[in-house]
């Protein structure tokens, strides 16, 4: 199959269907052209039996209205027929630039209404569907992963929710937070996916003296919740880790955690070394921002902030700032959330592109073939980096 990573040999389980709720129309539609451009090259005497109606479509999107009352309630009404479908909903649970009117004033879009719409939707199919697939690239509540005290479990009881209640058979999601969330629904399905590949191909793409070896270049945890896919980074690219950990101070909750007093480093001399950040997410980019200043402060040569997800809660100003002050050099995150136009005109900002990945991902699912190969990037890095007249650093 050309484009793809291996040829699939199962019929499709049915016509792909894709719907994006609101704020993932771009994306879904970049989908849809991939999986258009990856089947329509085949040359395959089978395509026209019944089996496979439907397999190469011009847009594999189903328009979807969400219209709202006065009061701000609202319901979703599918414009096409969605029967028999492999379903594949898209959906942001973080698009801020989303609003609708509620007693005449302009409200911005919020998770909760973001998830709303997407049981809306779910509840619209009615159960038709011959599966239904949710891509949540940033899990709804996923920070909230885990109890501490007597506190909510929002994001395992929306998993729950969205599986035992309304029969959703699978859910993706990139990076999360904690992978564990998981076990809160052991029997369904659940990838999370790891965008390394992406990633690193970004980066050599932008920035193109780099030195991918131990003299050159270092792979920098921000804290220990960050050290598994540091690690990955690490070993992927045969490069050293260094770890920073925060030091709270644990008499004192603000915002519903203990501050930050500092971040200390564990690890060898970075001096000289370009230094790349790796993180599944910038919230209020605080911790980023002054984990980079302390690489700076350590000599190092450049700092990259490689994250899934940019929310730059706080807004972009400190950014700007750093980078002007030669803290940061680059910032590199996925377009499987929203981005600003503020974002998107900065010139520190570099984005990386998913819509291929989950086309392909689409595809082989579709199949009811393995996704094993497109989970495990290391052959496709070794190959790239061959590629870019860098070295393999790492063994199947």
């Amino acid at each position: 199959m050309a484009g793809g990573e291996e040829e699939l040999k199962n019929i499709p389980i049915g016509e792909i269907g894709i719907i994006a709720l609101p704020g993932c129309e771009e994306l879904a539609k970049r989908i849809s052209d991939f999986l258009y451009d990856r089947r329509a090259q085949i040359d395959d005497e089978n395509i026209g039996k019944i089996c496979f109606d439907g397999f190469v479509k011009k847009n594999y999107c189903i328009d979807v209205e969400i219209s709202r009352f006065g009061t701000g309630e609202a319901k979703a009404v599918i414009k096409h027929s969605v029967r028999g479908l492999d379903l594949y909903i898209i959906c942001d649970m973080f698009n801020y630039g989303i609003t609708f009117e509620m007693y005449n004033k302009s409200v911005m879009m919020c998770p909760d209404a973001h998830y709303a719409n997407l049981k809306r939707v779910i509840s619209a199919i009615g159960g038709k569907a011959r599966k239904v697939t949710v891509v949540m690239p940033m899990l709804y509540e996923g920070r909230q992963h885990r109890r501490a005290t007597r506190e909510s479990l929002d994001c395992a009881t929306a998993l729950q929710e969205l599986c035992n209640f309304m029969h959703v058979d699978n859910i993706i999601t990139f990076d999360a937070h904690d992978s564990r969330v998981q076990n809160a629904i052991p029997l369904s399905g659940f990838e999370n996916v790891m965008p390394v590949y992406q990633m690193i191909k970004a980066l050599v793409n932008n920035v193109p003296d780099l030195k991918i070896d131990k003299e050159h270049l270092m792979i920098i945890s921000p804290d220990e919740g960050a050290m598994s896919r540091s690690i990955y980074y690490s070993t992927v690219l045969g490069v050293d880790l260094g770890m920073f950990y925060k030091r709270r101070n644990y008499a004192v909750v603000e915002k519903g955690r203990s501050p930050i007093v500092a971040h200390e480093f564990l690890g060898d001399n970075v001096k000289g070394k370009d230094c790349v950040v790796v993180d599944d997410m910038i919230s209020s980019g605080e911790s980023t921002l002054e984990v980079a200043s302390k690489l700076m402060e350590m000599k190092a040569n450049r700092v990259f902030i490689c994250v899934g997800f940019g929310l730059f809660c706080n807004g972009l100003e400190k950014y700007d700032a750093a980078y002007q002050a030669g803290i940061i050099s680059k910032v590199f995150t996925t377009n499987l959330i929203y981005r600003s136009p503020e974002l998107l005109s900065r010139e520190w900002y570099c984005e990386v592109d998913l819509a291929k990945y989950i086309a392909l991902i689409v595809d082989t699912l579709n199949h009811e073939d393995s996704v094993s190969c497109l989970l495990d990037p290391v052959d496709r890095i070794n190959k790239f980096l061959i590629s870019r007249g860098f070295k393999a650093a790492a063994e199947t």
